[in-house]
């Protein structure tokens, strides 16, 4: 089936919806999103989106960017970080304008509170700077924009999953997808396409992930020689449900909660002795897994507590309650008398299409537009997350490069126009998908993607080395060559699970070969990525971009620079 519109947005939650938002009325527009719109990942962040707004006490956005360019240990481009931190303070007051339901101090202000790595006058102290919707704050926001854009009438297309990118002649003309509900193959023609497919963590086991993120857009952008930027960078939160990975929001410690290992001891004053609990997530994440190597999990086992049994059991109820009820839900205790059982869960990658402050896809280290082609969001990489997303930062990206997307597709439209598709421009996607109905092979999906999840736990997670790397890497060379050789049992049309599995476990294996290449060829340790056979920051030789691409079929590996304007690098102390 063929389809014809100004834009297509890949991708209903924060960033695609703030896009859509901002393009109603002025484009035609369509939708396409993998799972009803407010289902999108965006509706799981909870603790708090983040502006200086200087509601309970002194801030300043400047003070925002040094945390962010500090939080990612300085390989955040500093002009696109003060475009997230400057316009962020307009951003909290358009979705406070849209009917978000922010939490209010006395005075009917939004209330801010504490969060990992935000502090007042360049580091001195911490500073309250997240705003918040109870533990719901993604979850409103997803609401919000949804139903503003059902207001205007945007067109969704509800439970289509991505298949392929249209470009012909190196301008970017439409996507492929599959309607899941039928197994009909839709072609949408558009000169102008944002992907806002979000990330990839389930490419790990334990992971804070939805089993949709399985960076669709991200490996689909890479089988069309677009590069990934700096995709060994994964963020690990902190506090993850013990073997679940379900998030326990960084909030609570911001209301005041802390770690404890073994001994009860807040082991947090010997690592971060400032920040303490709400140092940054990648050093925390780091200090856990070193807790418990040395012996001091809980009980002999993988894990730490997170205590908020000394909170106002009120103040945990009321700014904490999905927390409260998702560790009375799966763990059976009251948070409020019980210590919660965490640990190191993947959570966010901080890597991604590479794309300019206005959301064009770029490919190369000279950052030349590919023409027609965004993205926003987790997908995208500007780079405001450096090394180490800052927490807060993420809500705050989607709405932000969302809405810039948004108005630069609007300026390029003007110049634009619908360039006649390539003939059978659908034709390797149907491809595809006839050679996955027809597989008859003896490997089962669910048996590589667990190999997958099970090998980038063991050798690309919180702590890495050249040998647990190699061995990575091997992994995922055979799990290719299996891959070749699946079957799957269901060939239906109607919901077929076996296929889309399928297809995104092909998805995930291209990510997790450049998470690794990037990884092994980085010899050092820079936020998220941490290498125990190079434990310093070496910025003589690493202060830059990874870029890696798909070459005649194999993955090539190139830098750019990192754009330092105010903040030269330091040592991060907290």
């Amino acid at each position: 089936m063929y389809h014809k519109s100004d834009v297509v947005v890949v991708g209903a939650g924060g960033a695609g919806l703030m896009a859509a938002l901002e393009l109603a009325g002025k484009a035609d527009v369509a939708v396409l999103s993998k799972v009803y719109p407010t289902r999108s990942h965006t509706g799981t962040a909870q603790g708090g989106v983040c502006a200086a707004l200087g509601n309970m006490e002194e801030d300043h956005w400047e003070w925002h960017s040094f945390d962010t360019v500090k939080g990612g240990d300085y390989l955040c481009d500093q002009d696109a970080v003060d475009v997230l931190c400057q316009t962020a303070i307009d951003n909290i007051y358009h979705l406070e304008h849209l009917g978000l339901p922010f939490n209010r101090t006395p005075d009917g202000l939004i209330a801010q509170r504490f969060f990992g790595g935000h502090t007042k006058d360049y580091g001195k102290a911490p500073v309250h700077r997240a705003c918040y919707a109870a533990d719901r704050t993604g979850h409103m926001i997803l609401q919000t924009l949804y139903q503003n854009c059902i207001r205007q009438n945007v067109r969704f297309y509800d439970e289509y999953h991505l298949l392929d990118l249209i470009i012909n002649d190196g301008v970017c003309q439409g996507v492929v997808a599959l309607e899941l509900r039928t197994g009909e193959i839709h072609t949408f023609h558009a000169p102008a396409v944002l992907f806002a497919t979000g990330g990839y963590g389930r490419v790990y086991k334990i992971t804070s992930n939805a089993l949709t993120y399985t960076g669709d857009g991200v490996a689909i952008a890479i089988r069309h020689g677009v590069p990934i930027e700096d995709p060994e960078f994964f963020q690990f939160h902190p506090t993850g449900i013990y073997k679940m990975g379900i998030l326990v929001t960084e909030g609570a410690r911001g209301e005041g909660g802390v770690l404890r290992n073994r001994t009860g001891e807040r082991f947090m004053e010997r690592y971060a002795p400032t920040l303490l609990d709400l140092a940054p997530r990648d050093m925390i994440s780091r200090d856990i897994y070193l807790e418990v190597r040395e012996g001091r999990g809980i009980d002999g086992k993988d894990y730490v507590h997170l205590d908020l049994t000394q909170l106002d059991p009120a103040v945990v109820h009321e700014k904490l309650p999905d927390i409260t009820d998702f560790v009375e839900t799966y763990l059976g205790i009251d948070p409020t008398k019980q210590m919660i059982p965490v640990q190191p869960t993947a959570h966010y990658a901080m890597g991604g299409i590479p794309t300019d402050v206005d959301g064009r896809v770029v490919v190369d280290e000279k950052n030349t537009p590919l023409p027609g082609f965004y993205a926003a969001g987790e997908c995208a990489c500007v780079s405001v997350h450096g090394a180490n997303r800052l927490g807060t930062n993420s809500l705050l990206d989607i709405t932000v490069f969302g809405q810039r997307s948004a108005r630069h597709i609007l300026r390029f439209l003007k110049e634009g126009q619908h360039l006649p598709l390539p003939p059978e421009a659908d034709g390797p996607a149907r491809a595809e998908v006839s050679r996955v109905l027809s597989s008859t092979g003896e490997e089962k999906v669910a048996v590589l993607r667990a190999e997958l999840q099970q090998c980038m736990d063991d050798n690309a997670g919180v702590m890495r080395d050249a040998e647990k790397l190699r061995t990575a890497r091997s992994k995922l060379v055979e799990l290719r060559e299996r891959f070749t050789h699946i079957g799957i049992q269901d060939r239906g049309l109607t919901y077929n699970t076996d296929l889309t599995e399928a297809l995104e476990t092909g998805n995930l294996l291209d990510i997790a070969e450049t998470i690794v290449l990037g990884a092994l060829n980085r010899e050092e340790s820079r936020g998220g990525h941490y290498r125990e056979d190079f434990p310093k920051r070496d910025d003589a030789h690493f202060l830059k971009h990874t870029l890696i691409k798909r070459v005649d079929g194999k993955l090539s590996l190139g830098y750019k620079p990192v754009v330092i304007t105010r903040f030269q690098p330091k040592e991060r102390t907290y």
